[in-house]
């Protein structure tokens, strides 16, 4: 990415996802559906057959059995634009806390795609693909951004120094600005926006998600397999569809 042309502007085009904390694990997943035939001996029987245990999981993923997914919990720290967090937080099934600007002054950091950025729709609505632009349309795109950024941050700037209130002056910012935000969901419901927000071969039902928020669900997609490898594995064997 080239320089701005302000020093204090930052141009991004990529996001970050951290796995602050997780209770997260196949074993979750098997005490919880055992209870029902066990009681009280659930957890006794977690490690006594591991093919046994990747079985029950393969059948509730496939047969849409999806309580026991619940009975786990995975935080994350994700800094993206906000027009990202704002088709995130549609997802009802998370709980959220994002930075505000209204106590912090925010800082002038803005998204700016690469050159691997589809740029170009064709097709009509619920039929349509993004395909390349042209090295011109890039340009163009840009360009506009840049320009249209430094103009907004320079207006959010001028009114703080005048002593407007950072709730107020936050108006004038764009939603490619960089925001951060706590999000913490289950594995269930981690599937389920999976589901939607990426777009994947074999998968049962296609979903078209906007680029920049799967890029965030492929971070996250990462550490769901690495925590819950038996889990994620059924996940894919059933076509992607939350059980």
């Amino acid at each position: 990415m080239s320089q701005p042309s302000h020093p204090d502007i930052v141009f991004r085009d990529d996001v970050t996802v951290e796995l602050v904390k997780a209770s997260a694990s196949d074993a979750d997943v098997i005490w919880a559906a055992r209870v029902s035939t066990a009681g009280e001996n659930s957890l006794e029987e977690v490690d006594a057959d591991p093919a046994r245990s990747t079985g029950l999981i393969n059948y509730l993923a496939r047969e849409r059995h999806g309580s026991p997914f619940e009975h786990t919990s995975m935080t994350f720290f994700i800094s993206a634009p906000i027009f990202v967090f704002r088709e995130f937080m549609r997802h009802r099934i998370a709980s959220y806390n994002e930075e505000s600007g209204r106590y912090r002054e925010l800082l002038p950091v803005f998204y700016v795609p690469n050159k691997s950025r589809k740029l170009v729709q064709t097709g009509k609505t619920g039929a349509y693909i993004f395909v390349d632009g042209s090295d011109e349309q890039y340009e163009i795109s840009v360009a506009a951004m840049k320009e249209s950024y430094e103009l907004c941050y320079l207006s959010y700037k001028k009114m703080l120094d005048a002593g407007i209130a950072r709730e107020v002056a936050r108006a004038v910012l764009p939603v490619a600005l960089y925001s951060s935000m706590y999000v913490t969901m289950n594995a269930r419901a981690l599937m389920n926006f999976l589901s939607l927000r990426t777009a994947r071969e074999g998968s049962h039902f296609p979903s078209y998600p906007q680029r920049e928020i799967e890029m965030v669900a492929e971070k996250m997609e990462e550490h769901f397999a690495r925590l819950m490898p038996i889990t994620y594995a059924a996940f894919e064997k059933s076509g992607r569809v939350a059980p």
